[in-house]
């Protein structure tokens, strides 16, 4: 499947942020690219989705910010994940393990077993 053709579940994005930036701070591309690097170029998020989420976030107390000079020396907002964030993360990936392996089980299911 095309990388542009696989679209998020709604839910998503908020715990691939908070993944990304749970590895380091990030700036707000740095966590695309992080992304994309985690999913091996499988997966690619817009800027246009990306920061109203870190907003979203950021609100929630689930990351916070600071301001920082990027790589090329540019004034950028760096993003950090708070304790919240990562209690929030663990229980999204939980909810989100649980739920893949019941659809697994689901698709797997063949007539002879109904």
């Amino acid at each position: 499947m095309d990388k542009k053709q696989m679209e998020l579940l709604q839910g998503t994005l908020d715990m691939l942020i908070l993944k990304a930036v749970s590895l380091g701070p990030l700036h707000g591309y740095g966590v695309l690219l992080r992304i994309q690097q985690i999913s091996k170029d499988r997966l690619e998020i817009q800027q246009g989705s990306l920061y109203p989420a870190l907003y979203r976030l950021e609100h929630q107390g689930w990351i916070a910010s600071e301001w920082g000079e990027s790589e090329n020396k540019r004034k950028a907002k760096y993003y950090r994940l708070t304790a919240a964030g990562k209690r929030k993360l663990q229980t999204e990936a939980e909810k989100w393990n649980r739920m893949a392996e019941l659809i697994e089980g689901i698709l797997g299911t063949t007539a002879e077993e109904v």
